[in-house]
């Protein structure tokens, strides 16, 4: 019988360079990294404890029950819920086919998956309706704004783990945070926003913010862009060690799940 290894983290079958990253991370704390060939979780792994995942939701939800893991995940409405300040926008939660009737230009993205384009729309005629885009399909509709800089913050317990700028004028430009001048302002921006809202998010959780052009008013000012799951998001220039222990956290042993983080549970197989 093979020894069980003390943990190990499972990677999809075509990683990207933030699985790369973690499988640098994960090797250099003693864990054992397993790329798995496909969906399917390798015997030798269903009666070994100790598991992490890394991965999009589809690879999730083939290989978490198998592995026994608690994939946490924000609420489809964090966003909605937030006050207007930690926004800047008016953001609904609705379906896909309730959004094909706004005759206005609006962003649209879905709450956690990315199977529909996130972007703005010249009006709900221009979503896709196909097989791959049923109308029941959760979006949040948003006021369109301008983000002159984004950036990633990994989360852990309520507190900014390690972060990084990811794009500048919608464009990718990845930089860490330390190296950016905006970066007094995203930590105490993000502060405040978790200080206030850390309760509503799991304990493990990647959170978006950026800074907003507001030429009506001829000011910029901070704004959430979203939250998404850590064990879904890219790493960019943040500290690939830090954001593991962020991803371990967020995609780890079901038994080692504290009763703060369960009520954010992703329903694996239900979704």
């Amino acid at each position: 019988m093979i020894a069980a290894p003390a943990g190990f983290l499972v990677l999809p079958p075509r990683p990207d360079r933030t699985a790369e990253l973690l499988a640098g991370a994960a090797r250099r704390r003693g864990l054992a990294v397993e790329p798995l060939s496909g969906p399917a979780v390798p015997d030798r792994l269903r009666s070994v404890s100790g598991g992490h995942l890394y991965g999009g939701p589809l690879f999730a939800a083939a290989v978490a029950a198998d592995l026994d893991l608690a994939l946490l995940e924000p609420d489809d409405d964090w966003l909605t819920g937030l006050p207007y300040e930690y926004t800047r926008r008016d953001i609904v939660l609705t379906t896909l086919g309730e959004a094909r009737w706004s005759r206005t230009p609006m962003f649209v993205k879905q709450p956690r998956e990315k199977a529909l384009p996130a972007g703005v729309y010249a009006d709900g005629s221009r979503l896709p309706g196909d097989d791959r885009h049923p109308a029941d399909t959760e979006v949040l509709v948003s006021d369109i704004v301008t983000f002159l800089a984004e950036y990633r913050l990994f989360v852990l317990d309520g507190a900014v783990h390690t972060a990084s700028r990811y794009a500048v004028s919608g464009r990718l430009d990845p930089a860490p945070l330390d190296a950016c001048a905006h970066r007094a302002d995203v930590l105490a921006f993000a502060a405040d926003l978790l200080g206030t809202c850390a309760g509503t998010l799991p304990g493990a959780v990647v959170v978006d913010v950026g800074l907003v052009s507001d030429p009506d008013r001829g000011h910029e000012h901070w704004a959430v862009v979203e939250a998404n799951m850590a064990w879904f998001s890219l790493a960019y220039a943040a500290d690939p060690d830090r954001v593991l222990d962020v991803v371990l956290r967020a995609a780890g042993p079901r038994s080692r799940l504290t009763s703060r983080d369960a009520p954010f549970i992703r329903g694996v197989g239900e979704r």
